[in-house]
C-alpha cells in the first residue's frame, strides 16, 4: 500500500455547509486529505458526493465553512496545475476532430496559459503522461476512434500532464464494462503506489473502494463516515446502503 504522509495535508475542509436555493446537499462535513491518500467517496444517490467534489474543487463556494487547498483557503488559491480532474465519461462530448497526444498536450495550458506555444518540455510530459496511462502507442489516433475505457485513459493523461499532486475523479467508471473497469482501477493503484498520486474518487464501486482505497467516506448530506474502508463493511452504514440498493456491490 501506498505510504500515507500524514505531515502532508492536501485539502482541508472544516464544518463545510452547502444548498442549492433552499435545499441543504452538504452539512457540516469535515475532513483532512494527505499527500499519498487514496480516498473513495461512497453514499445514496443524491446524498452530496458529486457536489463534495465540486466543493473541493473549487466550482462551487460553501455557504458556510472553510475549504483549504495546500495550506490556503480555496478563494485564494492560485496553483491549479497542482490540481488534476477527470470528469464522468457520460459528461465528456468532443465534437471536434484531434488526435490523442493533441488532447492530452490541452492539459499543459493550465500550467503555462491558454496561447502558450507547446515546447519541447509540453511534448516531453506530454509523452510521458501517455507512457504512464499505457496510451503511448495510441498517441497519433483520433480520439473519437477509441473505446470508452481508452478514452478514459487519455483524460487521466490530460490530467497527468501538468503533474499534479492530486486526480479528482468522478464516478471515472461509468458505462464500461466489468474487463475495462479493472484494467481501469489497476490503473489507479499503479498511479497511486508509483507516483505517490492522491487520489479521490465518486464512486458507486464499493467492492473496488474496500479494497483499493486507504480512506472512504460515507457522504448523506453529512459525513457520516470517514476512516478505513475494512472498518466501514463492518458498520452499519454499509448496511443501510445496500438496503437501499444505492451501491453495487
Amino acid at each position: 500500500m501506498q505510504h500515507v504522509d500524514h505531515a502532508h495535508t492536501i485539502i482541508e475542509l472544516d464544518r463545510v455547509c452547502f444548498s442549492y436555493t433552499n435545499e441543504e446537499v452538504i452539512k457540516d462535513v469535515s475532513l483532512e486529505i494527505h499527500k499519498g491518500d487514496y480516498v473513495g467517496i461512497v453514499g445514496p444517490n443524491g446524498g452530496g458526493k458529486s457536489t463534495l467534489l465540486k466543493l473541493m474543487l473549487g466550482i462551487l463556494k460553501p455557504n458556510d465553512g472553510t475549504v483549504r487547498l495546500f495550506g490556503s483557503d480555496i478563494k485564494d488559491f492560485k496553483d491549479w496545475s497542482k490540481i488534476g480532474y477527470v470528469p464522468q465519461k457520460t459528461y465528456i462530448e468532443i465534437n471536434f476532430p484531434v488526435i490523442v497526444e493533441e488532447l492530452v498536450a490541452m492539459g499543459r495550458y493550465g500550467k503555462q496559459g491558454l496561447f502558450h506555444f507547446p515546447t519541447k518540455e509540453d511534448k516531453e510530459k506530454t509523452l510521458t503522461a501517455l507512457k504512464q496511462v499505457d496510451m503511448l502507442g495510441y498517441k497519433d489516433r483520433q480520439i473519437n476512434d477509441l473505446s470508452g475505457g481508452q478514452q478514459q485513459r487519455v483524460f487521466i493523461a490530460r490530467a497527468l500532464a501538468t503533474e499534479p499532486e492530486i486526480i479528482f475523479l468522478d464516478e471515472p467508471t461509468v458505462g464500461v464494462d466489468i474487463k475495462t473497469q479493472k484494467q481501469f482501477y489497476a490503473l489507479l493503484r499503479k498511479l497511486n503506489k508509483e507516483l505517490a498520486l492522491t487520489l479521490v474518487l465518486v464512486t458507486h464501486e464499493l467492492d473496488v473502494v474496500a479494497h483499493e482505497a486507504t480512506e472512504l467516506g460515507y457522504i448523506n448530506r453529512t459525513m457520516e463516515y470517514y476512516g478505513n474502508p475494512e472498518e466501514f463493511l463492518k458498520g452499519a452504514y454499509f448496511h443501510e446502503l445496500i438496503g437501499r440498493g444505492g451501491l453495487h456491490h
